[in-house]
């Protein structure tokens, strides 16, 4: 256990450093260079982005071990196996991009039109909902030491299992939360100054590759009518986001702007309430089944069995659209010629095991492998001993390597 919490602790660290973290992660650093010159407001920034962390992490934690306890074989990231949640997920982000921008405030007091900004009000509650947004924007990203601690939860009790969990999320809260609440560590941050408005702006445009990866994630979950419906939501939200900008000044200069409250509230709600009937699992977007030699059969316990011990090496890949981890070994690793001659020199047969939609065959094999999360690839040998489970981040050195291994006669 003690070296579960361990693992789990510095898998939260390193999740910092992954690339689906990085877009929120950038509105907390923004947040703690505002405060570099005021101790107090900094240590609210940081104690706000902790508890939107741990509390964010538990529910998640909560609800995943509420879902394995009543039978569902799910696992890290499975909120993301829904459309309507990546469908809700996307227009936060489109709006936080929309915020940075400038096109309209969240948890400011713009104390005239023009004047300057007030950024120690609402910082405590910005923070926590910086923090809370990073833990769901985290999910699709399992880090270095993360998955196996997150394995080894999902076979505890519940109670062990949440203390991992908070583990987790005390090693991710933790570097901004240090220097947060040691001014000593803040004195390397650069001074506040006319800059950061500039890099507030052009932190909009990570955040908008954020949306559009979401958009396309939901295409392949769910499908063109459904991509088509976020993308007519997606319009409105920006409308409704313009006119709520033009309300705020509107206020603080003084003149109406009820109206134009009200009439932004309805848009919003207008999106919203459909969403659950508009958006449902359905077939996406027809993806390639070919790359270019290699041939990829899909996964299935059962296809396994039947192929294993015959003589060729078996590579599974399990994947999914939503995995961005997964998406970036595909392009440096497992898409480069160097695996695809390995593939075709090996005779390896190449299995996709496809997690981007609820497939509970998927989660119970990686529990059986003690993988909390994706992604996991297993290379079979080819006279039927056991697979050998690779690293979650690839090279095409270890995968190479790997093949030649298993293709080898006993």
């Amino acid at each position: 256990m003690l070296t579960a919490l361990l693992a789990a602790f510095i898998g939260g660290i390193i999740l910092n450093l992954m690339p689906c973290v990085f877009p929120v992660i950038s509105l907390k650093a923004l947040g703690l260079l505002r405060h570099t010159d005021n101790a107090a407001s900094a240590r609210r920034e940081g104690l706000g982005f902790l508890l939107g962390v741990v509390v964010t992490m538990m529910a998640l934690a909560g609800i995943l071990l509420a879902a394995r306890a009543g039978g569902a074989a799910v696992g890290w990231g499975f909120q993301l196996q829904s459309p309507l949640v990546i469908a809700l997920l996307s227009l936060v982000i489109l709006a936080a991009a929309l915020n940075l921008l400038g096109v309209f405030e969240v948890g400011l007091s713009v104390q005239r039109v023009g004047g300057s900004v007030d950024v120690g009000r609402g910082a405590f509650t910005r923070s926590a909902m910086t923090g809370a947004l990073a833990i769901i924007v985290a999910t699709p990203c399992a880090a270095p030491f993360m998955a196996s601690a997150i394995g080894y939860a999902l076979v505890q009790p519940p109670a062990v299992a949440l203390v991992i969990f908070f583990a987790l999320a005390i090693g991710f809260a933790a570097p901004f939360t240090l220097v947060s609440l040691f001014p000593a560590l803040a004195k390397f941050l650069p001074r506040p100054g006319a800059w950061m408005d500039v890099l507030k702006r052009g932190l909009a445009f990570p955040m908008f590759g954020a949306y559009a990866w979401l958009v396309w994630v939901l295409a392949q979950q769910a499908g063109s009518a459904a991509l088509a419906t976020l993308l007519a939501a997606s319009v409105v939200v920006a409308f409704a986001g313009w006119l709520y900008g033009m309300a705020q000044h509107r206020h603080f200069a003084g003149k109406s702007h009820k109206v134009l409250y009200a009439v932004t509230t309805l848009l919003i709600i207008a999106v919203i309430a459909p969403l659950p009937t508009l958006i449902k699992p359905g077939a996406g977007l027809a993806g390639d089944q070919l790359t270019a030699e290699v041939t990829k059969a899909k996964w299935t316990p059962q296809a396994v069995e039947a192929q294993r011990g015959h003589g060729k090496a078996i590579f599974v890949d399990f994947t999914a659209s939503w995995c961005i981890t997964c998406q970036v070994n595909e392009k440096t690793s497992l898409s480069t010629q160097a695996v695809k001659e390995a593939i075709a020199k090996t005779g390896t047969l190449y299995m996709v095991a496809d997690s981007t939609k609820f497939n509970p065959d998927v989660d119970d094999t990686m529990s059986e492998f003690g993988q909390g999360g994706l992604p996991m690839y297993l290379v079979y040998p080819a006279d039927g001993g056991p697979p050998k489970v690779l690293p979650q981040v690839l090279t095409p050195s270890i995968v190479v390597n790997a093949l030649n291994q298993a293709s080898k006669k006993a």
